[in-house]
């Protein structure tokens, strides 16, 4: 297994001559980029013209992670050539967020011939509902495979997100490459946040949009909790989660951020579902709390690999950044140290992470930050 990592930035090209040398059919190419990079895909064209053999996925992002470093404007690519490892590609257009479903079905369907043990995938942040799109993975998959990956991002925009298919940015579709061989795959998911204020009984939802809380209009209420900060809605809700569980009774809950408000029906929809008749309950944290939150998730994602240096996909959501500003390589460097010596890391700021984390099967989470590492045993 050869691992090579590079980067390249608009003005000054890449940081190193691309590595055409490792281009086979068993060659992953993992490439994260800035959201502007579809406008004029020069590069893309460049990674598909040095390995043109290879598969090649990606994303744009909200941040692109380069070893303990995170930056925008730029493109960021992990190339790994393996030895015994078959590498299979698949991508399924996104019809409507209501087919998010069938998506994930479609996508495990070309996959499961393969017999995976890991399955990356990438999607639309914005098209998408992100539980949805693992459910239908899940079932068409065999059991047992290791399903993780993110949601494409566009900073706080929330207008384009776009993941590679056959190596041209396209939006309003989802891809997922699976990896068969002998390999050893961890993977880690942690948050750092703390609920406050009451709880909420979730009166209203489909999928994953909220219409009410204790009968209230969702989006009304939830403003009334940001104050001057709604009229940033709805970026400014990336400081400000919502912890959502099935029942009153149900112990575990999961973290839910909002992709977008809708002004007439007073709702606000999320990267992942919310249940209905559940409950809800604003959350928030502190620069320390997400740094040992991602310091625990790469100990969590490194707990299988016997100490042995590893490719470490880090995708971490958005919202950790906004909230982390000056201090966001902070959480990298937590990761990269925790991680076995000589790994490489690549990765991503998301709109949401898949991960089963340390959960029994694998979720749509928002708000944290998810490491998935594998290598390829020696032969």
């Amino acid at each position: 297994m050869q691992i090579e990592t590079f980067s390249h930035q608009r003005g000054h090209g890449w940081s190193k001559a691309l590595p055409a040398h490792l281009d086979s059919a068993e060659t992953l190419v993992l490439a994260f980029a800035a959201p502007a990079y579809a406008d004029d895909p020069v590069e893309f064209a460049e990674l598909a013209a040095a390995f043109p053999t290879s598969r090649i996925v990606g994303c744009s992002s909200a941040g692109e992670i380069h070893s303990h470093q995170v930056a925008d404007d730029t493109l960021v690519v992990a190339v790994t050539r393996f030895a015994r490892t078959q590498v299979v590609m698949a991508a399924c257009p996104i019809a409507a967020m209501s087919d998010s479903f069938s998506t994930g079905t479609r996508l495990g369907a070309e996959l499961a011939a393969a017999a995976p043990q890991l399955v990356l995938v990438l999607s639309d942040g914005l098209a998408v509902n992100g539980t949805e799109l693992v459910k239908g993975l899940s079932e068409a998959l065999p059991k047992g495979t290791m399903i993780c990956g993110g949601l494409a991002a566009d900073g706080d925009q929330f207008e384009r997100t776009w993941v590679l298919v056959g190596g041209v940015p396209r939006s309003g579709f989802a891809s997922a490459v699976a990896l068969s061989g002998p390999l050893v795959v961890g993977a880690g998911s942690q948050g750092g946040w703390d609920s406050f204020g009451p709880e909420r009984k979730i009166t209203r939802a489909e999928g994953n949009v909220l219409y009410e809380l204790d009968g209230k209009p969702a989006l009304a209420l939830y403003r009334e909790y940001l104050g001057e900060l709604a009229s940033d809605l709805p970026a400014s809700a990336l400081r400000f989660p919502l912890a959502v569980r099935d029942s009153a009774t149900a112990g575990t809950s999961v973290v839910r951020t909002i992709l977008a408000v809708d002004e007439a029906t007073q709702s606000m929809t999320f990267a992942g579902d919310i249940p209905n008749g559940g409950r809800a309950r604003l959350m928030r944290s502190n620069n320390d709390r997400l740094i040992v939150g991602a310091m625990r998730a790469a100990v969590d994602a490194s707990a299988s690999l016997d100490d042995q240096p590893a490719l470490v996909v880090a995708i971490s959501c958005v919202g950790r950044r906004l909230v982390l500003g000056a201090r966001t390589e902070e959480e990298t460097e937590a990761t990269l140290e925790a991680l076995p010596s000589g790994s490489h890391q690549v990765g991503f700021y998301s709109y949401g992470e898949i991960s089963p984390g340390s959960f029994a099967q694998c979720e749509v989470h928002n708000q944290t930050m998810t490491l998935t590492a594998f290598r390829e045993i020696a032969a």
